[in-house]
């Protein structure tokens, strides 16, 4: 039996795998396909995972470096199906990446005239087109229904980039950088992350082509959001930092800098420095003062309505529970994060409302914030949620003692994070 097998036997995805070993999918991949071996550290946690002795990993280990396909005398190429369902997705993106990607061959003449192209206007039938693909994604449940859909898009937009001369390809370049932005937050939602990031990176290289820099500046900043994510929190500043430089040059009546800032208080936060980290939320907190219209619904949607729940984030990273409980409270209160509104910003503030609980050890607050956080996790398929709601679990420890609380944890694991 392969690495990839015995995994596969005992109910892991590649991703839910890689979670349990605390390394990333990547590595997993380069395990099963014989590219790289795992490391002795981190034997002992793997052997206990695929509930296995030492000796017996050894040999799934050694077996599995040579790939199936190979020992059979099959080229890679000649291998057929996955195991991973969103895969022709996947695809499908990565061809349409290829596509973008060669617009970097342009000359600088050609380069200058993307830039008064966009200028000039990105194609009205791709805005329109993005924008309602957008919408879609913000008010669907299941955040995966709108794969199928971007997939037709950027397919289309594939068709275009191939056929339209130079000059016309201005406007295209920015809205393969919207696109591929919303690409990014599908694999995001459903914690493909290493997906997300090259979507992310497509997004940034196109928005820089065309010019626009304020789509430029928040493809950087889900990118380092990513990091974020996964805890990087120093690699997380250093493109935060880039994005916020991008950002200076954008439009100022947008809320761009502003969400830039928001994110880096994250990082500060993750870093432990409480004073960058208000300066940063300071600096947030000034979206207040831009006109409507600072945000277009789509690939920047940073407004004031998200400034407690980001506070209130933040101080529970900080440990300050008493100022986090009220300004997580209050983001509850307002309009979009009421109940059937924002299902995935609602389920996060719900998680960090139980985790105050449990870091006071209260187990009837844990209940009463992580039940409903559990729900919209069942009912929206949210793997960032999931992902969110396992890191949780964490924080339970001798509560676990409580049966109501072992229920709430026995459930939370049950969750799939993809």
């Amino acid at each position: 039996m392969s690495l990839a097998k015995r995994r596969r036997a005992l109910g892991y995805s590649q991703e839910t795998f890689a979670q349990a070993l605390g390394v990333d999918r990547t590595t997993v991949g380069r395990w099963e396909s014989g590219k790289s071996g795992p490391q002795p550290p981190l034997r002992p946690r793997l052997a206990e995972v695929l509930q296995l002795d030492l000796a017996a990993l050894d040999r799934l280990v050694s077996e599995s470096r040579t790939p199936p396909q190979e020992a059979a005398g099959l080229r890679p190429s000649d291998h057929q199906g996955s195991e991973d369902t969103d895969d022709m997705i996947r695809r499908d993106f990565l061809r349409a990446i290829a596509v973008t990607g060669a617009l970097a061959a342009l000359t600088a003449d050609e380069a200058e005239g993307l830039r008064d192209s966009f200028r000039r206007g990105m194609s009205d039938d791709y805005l329109r087109m993005n924008s309602h693909l957008w919408q879609v994604y913000l008010l669907a449940r299941s955040k995966t229904m709108v794969q199928p859909i971007v997939r037709g898009q950027i397919k289309a937009l594939n068709r275009t980039l191939r056929d339209q001369p130079a000059t016309e390809l201005g406007s295209l370049c920015g809205a393969a950088g919207d696109l591929f932005q919303l690409a990014g937050e599908l694999s995001f939602d459903n914690n493909q992350l290493s997906d997300a990031a090259a979507f992310y990176t497509v997004a940034a290289t196109a928005s820089k082509d065309a010019g626009a820099y304020d789509l430029w500046a928040c493809a950087l900043v889900r990118h380092a959001y990513v990091d974020v994510h996964e805890r990087r929190y120093r690699e997380a500043a250093d493109t935060l930092t880039a994005a916020e430089r991008v950002a200076r040059r954008g439009d100022s009546s947008l809320s761009t800098r502003h969400w830039v800032a928001s994110v880096q208080a994250e990082a500060y936060a993750g870093m432990g420095d409480d004073d960058a980290c208000e300066r940063a939320l300071d600096e947030a907190e000034q979206v207040q003062h831009l006109a409507d219209g600072s945000n277009n619904g789509g690939w920047l949607r940073f407004d004031g309505t998200r400034l407690s729940e980001e506070r209130g984030a933040r101080y529970v990273q900080l440990g300050r529970f008493d100022l986090a409980e009220q300004a997580l409270q209050t983001a509850l209160e307002q309009g979009p994060l009421a109940e059937g509104h924002s299902f995935r910003r609602r389920g996060v503030v719900l998680t960090d409302l139980a985790a105050i609980g449990a870091k006071r050890r209260d187990p009837d607050h844990v209940l009463a914030f992580g039940r409903e956080a559990l729900q919209l996790a069942q009912e929206t398929s949210s793997g960032y949620l999931a992902r969110r709601l396992h890191g949780l679990r964490a924080e339970f420890g001798s509560l676990s003692a409580d049966a109501r609380v072992a229920e709430l944890d026995a459930e939370i694991s049950a969750l799939k994070t993809t």
